[in-house]
């Protein structure tokens, strides 16, 4: 199983960031069809460190052509865009890893 990670760097302003974000959360529901109950990726948020990373989002995704496909459609596109936008404290770190 792979999965796409989301690094969001410390923001800006925390507050500010938590309701772009629980905004940015029902735009990904939104956009691909996913039910308001159900949660297929997990959100973990950090403990304070010196790389204030605030939270970490998981998706995972069968196979690489799963990945690759809803990377290229224009929700995730969209999704994506929204993402760097609530991103205030710079960049985001993104990764694929594979689940062993």
């Amino acid at each position: 199983m792979l999965k796409l990670i989301v690094l969001y760097p410390q923001p800006a302003d925390t507050e500010k960031f938590e309701k772009d974000y629980k905004a940015h959360t029902q735009f990904l529901h939104e956009k691909l069809g996913i039910p308001a109950d159900a949660r297929p990726y997990t959100i973990t948020k950090m403990l304070p460190s010196p790389t204030g990373l605030p939270q970490m989002f998981s998706l995972p995704f069968n196979s690489p052509e799963e990945l690759q496909a809803a990377m290229s459609s224009p929700a995730m596109q969209e999704i994506g865009a929204d993402a760097q936008r609530i991103s205030t404290g710079g960049p985001l770190v993104i990764l694929v890893g594979n689940e062993s």
